[in-house]
């Protein structure tokens, strides 16, 4: 069967502007959903988007996969008023995608995982025609007249003998093609359901939302963390190598300045069976002839998701999270620094970085910030 995944975006937001395109942990809210699909049992994930930034985006920041696809959302279905189903007919009657499971992802649903996703796929079978995602939340609810929906006021159940409600999320609907098109509908048939965390029912409205689901996430992240030993270590660029400062000619970028005692740590590190890894937003040629000289051959410019290239990289190489360190020290390194086995920050990192770091490094960032790091590594790595 050949399933495919649709993420509809629309480029304006009435309660957060641009939501989708804001950074939530360090990358834009639509990606944490985009990179679970990619990981994912499905065959091609198309976004279905009217914003040309987000298309623009795509094209240039997953070319490692051939899963993603942007298409061009008509203004007509990307309006406040236009159903989601309303895109998703648009689509199916415009793109000649051929397709025998259809599965809908909700974007500003960022708690939901690649288990989630496969979890509704597995279940459409014989017995089941769609499946969705929904939550087991143990509220007691009250009609707008003043009488209890699901318990007796008189006899208040206590949480573990309560069965509770089960509510639908958002977050995942899969569905078969020809159920899709007899009902008109995401969802049809018969249903299965599949669970996800409770925290998965937050909504995004507003500015209190985001905060807390983004302190939630990050939570999640460092929770799933196990010690083992670090095989790997991937390093941002500026920052990190670099003080941060570039300068300029009238040609372009000219100059910056590495610490030499970091790049003798590296090599010291690498004699020891860790791997080290380039990661950076910036697509430098002077950073590219430095990697060059420092003998690192994984070096890659002009990242701007990079939660999601490392995730590919895992795959791709069959490591786990766990055996990574990294090193970054701005917004856009939080995903990796809040999931990966060790993370580190140079003592002159962002304020946000050195709060969801394991290490501060007492070092400032091209003043021995790196070889500090090393040293850690070989230290710890020598329990195992």
């Amino acid at each position: 069967m050949r399933k495919i995944g649709f993420i509809p975006l629309r480029k304006h937001s009435k309660g957060i502007p641009g939501k989708n395109k804001r950074k939530m942990l360090g990358r834009p809210l639509f990606t944490w959903v985009l990179g679970e699909a990619i990981m994912s049992e499905l065959d091609e994930v198309f976004v279905y988007t009217d914003d040309d930034g987000i298309i623009d985006f795509i094209n240039k920041e997953y070319h490692w996969t051939n899963k993603v696809k942007a298409v061009k959302r008509r203004a007509e279905s990307a309006t406040d008023t236009a159903s989601t189903e309303m895109a998703i007919f648009e689509f199916c009657d415009t793109s000649n995608v051929d397709f025998d499971v259809f599965c809908l992802l909700q974007a500003t649903s960022p708690f939901t995982t690649r288990t989630d996703i496969n979890n509704c796929l597995g279940k459409i079978n014989d017995d089941h025609d769609s499946a969705l995602t929904v939550v087991n939340t143990h509220r007691f609810t009250w009609d707008e007249s003043g009488h209890p929906d699901n318990y007796n006021p008189q006899n208040r159940p206590r949480r573990q003998d309560f069965k509770g409600l089960l509510v639908e999320n958002g977050a995942v609907y899969a569905t078969t093609k020809a159920a899709l098109y007899k009902h008109k509908n995401r969802i049809g048939g018969q249903v299965a359901l599949v669970k996800m965390p409770e925290n998965s029912l937050m909504e995004i409205d507003t500015e209190t939302d985001w905060i807390t689901v983004e302190t939630l996430l990050a939570e999640r992240q460092k929770k799933n963390r196990k010690p083992g030993k670090i095989t790997h270590l991937v390093l941002d660029v500026d920052g990190v190598f670099t003080d941060g400062t570039i300068t300029y000619t009238k040609e372009g970028e000219h100059t910056k300045s590495f610490d030499m005692r970091d790049g003798m740590g590296l090599e010291i590190l690498r004699q020891f069976d860790v791997e080290v890894m380039i990661m950076t937003s910036e697509n430098s040629e002077l950073v590219a002839r430095r990697m060059q000289k420092l003998k690192i051959e994984q070096v890659y410019l002009g990242v701007k998701d990079k939660f999601s290239l490392l995730q590919h990289l895992l795959v791709e190489q069959n490591l786990e999270i766990n055996q990574v360190a990294y090193i970054g020290d701005d917004v856009n390194d939080l995903s990796n620094i809040c999931s990966v086995g060790w993370s580190f920050c140079p003592n002159n990192a962002t304020h946000v970085v050195k709060t969801h770091a394991d290490v501060v490094l007492s070092k400032n960032s091209a003043a021995g910030a790196i070889r500090e790091a090393c040293d850690f590594l070989m230290q710890y790595n020598k329990r195992f």
